[in-house]
């Protein structure tokens, strides 16, 4: 009896596997922090830088910038908070809403969002009723009544005679409460912001109609979330994948990588990771073809949002970046090891540090810079740092930079 015939193509081949420093760069490239980016930082050209990223998270916290606005600073310098407020708001060319948090989202993505109101809609009513205050249900038709006879509202706007809380951000009056269910839920939109302070209308007085009557099957907004998270990203797990839009659910972002890698639209491969490890992750053939172009990252030392998107997957950045990050703004100030909000800095395609620097009297006030472990803190850093910062002068509406005594840590 002869031995069986065996196909050389069916043995299964080792998988492709990209060093850390050159994953680093594929990762920074997708995220806009390798190449020096030179438009205005506006109109058309913010747009694409929008576009590019998938979405912009949004924060209130501004100690030095709003986070929003330090992320798009980073990739255009020339870039000014009123050019955000006019894509929303005066060219609709993008809306809010919610990735895995409030973000400004391009607004042609608008139709592939239908999915996520829906299933943001049955979450909400599954689970706030024990979370929030009673009777928002109730005030649902009066809010949107309210805005349909008397146009754009806010939280003040509505709910004039309930009380309203004091126990902390999340504690809404039932018409609060109600607005933010109107617009998770896709029937309200923001159309402007006030300070931080987001206004309401009807989504047919907001959404361009092109967007607002498109409608894509599930199956195809899924496809197109998975795939656009992946061009976004470089190479991801199916989870990671998942958690970009936050649309697609574990189950389905799985099911949809097997599909995809047996029809060949996705490969597997080991990325290493900075402590040497491997983690098996996807990608296309063409966008691992594309590492062999990348350009040396530049030695300008980057000040980045807490909240940037490259940064925003804290146990990511740590794989990859070997860079332990936490904000400690809920962390008692004698536990804190670093200050409660701080910026990382990166050089290169590394994290150096974290910095404390808020604006103070006119100028940036340094508090503290730690460089990370192995980073010599010395001319050449310092000097690169005060650069930086100079720059952020103008985004932050300062006109100095100034160093407290002590500020450069171990």
């Amino acid at each position: 009896m002869g031995l069986p015939c065996i196909n050389p193509e069916s043995r299964a081949m080792p998988r492709p596997r990209l060093d850390n420093r050159s994953a680093r760069r594929l990762f920074l490239d997708r995220h806009l922090l390798l190449r020096p980016g030179a438009g205005p930082g506006s109109a058309q050209d913010l747009e694409g830088v929008l576009d590019a990223l998938g979405f912009v998270q949004l924060d209130s916290v501004n100690t030095l910038a709003r986070a929003h606005d330090l992320i798009l600073w980073s990739r255009r310098g020339r870039y000014r908070p009123r050019a955000l407020e006019a894509l929303v708001a005066r060219r609709r060319s993008a809306f809010e809403h919610w990735t895995h948090d409030a973000a400004v989202i391009p607004m042609q993505f608008y139709p592939m969002w239908r999915l996520k109101f829906a299933r943001d809609e049955a979450r909400m009513r599954a689970r706030w009723p024990a979370w929030q205050r009673n009777g928002w249900t109730d005030e649902l038709d009066t809010v949107l009544r309210h805005i349909s006879d008397n146009g754009p509202a806010c939280s003040r706007d509505v709910g004039g005679d309930e009380a309203k809380g004091s126990s902390g951000w999340w504690d809404w009056h039932p018409s609060k409460t109600a607005l933010e269910f109107l617009w998770r839920s896709g029937r309200l939109a923001v159309c402007h912001r006030q300070g931080f302070q987001k206004h309401y209308d009807l989504c047919e007085r907001v959404i361009p109609p092109e967007y607002l009557n498109a409608r894509v099957p599930d199956a195809e907004i899924i496809d197109w979330a998975m795939t656009q998270a992946l061009e976004r990203l470089g190479f991801a797990t199916s989870g990671e994948l998942a958690a970009f839009f936050a649309i697609v659910r574990p189950d389905e972002a799985k099911a949809w990588c097997a599909e995809a890698l047996a029809d060949g639209r996705l490969i597997e491969i080991d990325i290493e990771l900075a402590d040497g490890a491997l983690r098996r992750s996807f990608t296309t053939e063409a966008m691992l073809d594309s590492v062999a172009g990348l350009p040396a990252p530049s030695s300008r030392l980057r000040l980045l949002s807490p909240f940037d998107p490259a940064l925003r997957d804290r146990a990511r950045a740590e794989r990859l970046f070997g860079f332990h990050y936490r904000i400690e703004i809920f962390v008692p100030e004698a536990q804190r090891k670093y200050g409660y909000y701080v910026f990382p800095v990166m050089q290169g395609d590394r994290i150096i540090g974290r910095l404390d620097a808020r604006r103070s009297e006119g100028a940036i006030e340094v508090q503290a810079f730690w460089p990370e472990r192995g980073r010599k803190a010395g001319k050449t850093l310092t000097t690169s740092l005060e650069r930086e910062l100079t720059r952020v002068c103008a985004l932050a509406g300062t006109d100095a930079v100034r160093f407290v005594g002590g500020w450069l840590r171990a």
